[in-house]
């Protein structure tokens, strides 16, 4: 986790996203709910915008609309080949990282049934947890939990090898928690499942924004993550590693392809939003430095991660100052992403986000945020959750300390 001071073009960023301009109430609008989804670049709302303006069509066309839109998921694929450290044909898009998900648990299935394992954690995202769950289910595997360690607010990696067995087939994993933010120590989990022979498939959908991801170098054999969480459209993305991805044999009607990555693309794809993905991918490039794109991707990461943790850090500092809030994260030597989970004595999360909003034109969260697991062992949901802030590239200094004195005026 990066947390230097670093001076960073704020003004530049922000006039990349046009949705920085709104107001509410008569106020400028402070944007925190960036773990739900950020804001949409404006060169990514423009490439949306041409190719629609231009003629959309569908694929294997003999005119020039049709081989457009080839083109432009060829270049989609390739700035993803770059952004995620794998290759081209390892891509395959889809409606989102969820529904991605229940197709390959469910292809992966077929070759699995009793005496077989999977194994999940108390950390995830419910979407790289219910569809491994409901493929053990209907094909009679057993499921073990690596448990979350409720003081630290990181996983309990003590009992890894009882955990991760010789009957171990897959391992899902998120890399970092959308709730609390904590940036997952899972080199020990992947080691242990290449140990026993076991597919690991990280969810990546809260990390790629924040972290730099080289899914070969990590040893990840099936990873996801979604445009719309860092500055483009809602596009779901898988990239499995080629020699699995041969062998899978996803649901697919009878005339779809049967090759791959074309095989677990069901149906039309979102041609207009794959045009967003290459422009939200330069936006890191462009922060960046190297020879090659992918040298720019993570050096522009790494740039944005500097800001990014500099105003985490200000703001955990300034809400620890306020009596009665309560802060949900690890301790300062675990990496975080810039998430921040809390609560406020006396008031309803949903209560606070209203008054947020009503108020003080402050856009923020409230919820399990589907990390309803995590949330369960912290007994939080009776009292409505967590209220939790993001913070993107185009948050600014100003804004997190208008977000603290909101706070300390409740």
């Amino acid at each position: 986790m990066k947390t230097a001071k670093t001076a960073f073009p704020i003004s530049e960023v922000r006039e990349q996203f046009p949705a920085l301009q709104r107001t509410y109430k008569g106020k400028s609008v402070a944007y925190f709910d960036g773990p739900g989804g950020s804001q949409v670049v404006k060169s990514a709302i423009q490439a949306i915008a041409e190719y629609m303006e231009n003629g959309g069509a569908n694929l294997h066309g003999c005119f020039p609309s049709s081989w457009e839109t080839e083109a432009i998921i060829e270049e989609a694929k390739l700035a993803v080949s770059d952004f995620l450290g794998v290759q081209m044909n390892e891509v395959a898009f889809g409606a989102n990282m969820t529904t991605l998900t229940l197709a390959i648990s469910r292809a992966l299935g077929k070759e699995w049934g009793a005496g077989d394992e999977i194994v999940v954690t108390e950390m995830d995202h419910r979407a790289n947890v219910d569809p491994w769950l409901l493929m053990a289910e209907d094909r009679g595997l057993k499921v073990r939990w690596i448990k979350v360690n409720t003081e630290t607010l990181t996983l309990d990696l003590s009992d890894l090898d009882r955990v991760i067995n010789e009957n171990t087939r897959l391992v899902a994993i998120g890399m970092a928690s959308n709730a609390v933010g904590t940036i997952v120590d899972f080199e020990p989990i992947v080691k242990r499942a290449k140990e026993v022979g076991a597919l690991v498939a990280a969810d990546a959908v809260h990390a790629a924004p924040h972290i730099a991801i080289d899914r070969d170098r990590q040893g990840i054999d099936i990873l996801l993550c979604s445009a719309y969480k860092f500055f483009g459209p809602h596009i779901g993305i898988a990239a499995i590693k080629e020699e699995l991805f041969k062998e899978l044999e996803p649901y697919k009607l009878v005339p779809a392809p049967s090759y791959y990555p074309d095989n677990l693309e069901t149906g039309t794809q979102n041609h207009e939003g794959i045009a967003g993905i290459a422009p939200a991918i330069e936006f890191f490039a462009s922060f960046g430095e190297g020879s090659t794109r992918r040298e720019r991707i993570q050096s522009g990461i790494e740039r944005i991660e500097l800001h990014e943790n500099s105003l985490a850090t200000r703001l955990r500092e300034g809400l620890k100052e306020i009596d009665g809030v309560k802060l949900f994260e690890a301790e300062d030597a675990v990496p975080k992403t810039p998430t921040i989970a809390f609560q406020v004595a006396g008031v309803a999360p949903e209560e606070v986000c209203k008054i947020m909003a009503e108020e003080h034109s402050i856009f923020i969260a409230s919820g399990h945020f589907y990390a309803s697991t995590l949330a369960e062992r912290l007994d939080i949901n009776k009292s409505g959750g967590w209220i939790r802030a993001g913070l993107a590239p185009y948050n600014t200094e100003e804004e997190v300390d208008r977000l603290v004195q909101a706070v300390a005026a409740l």
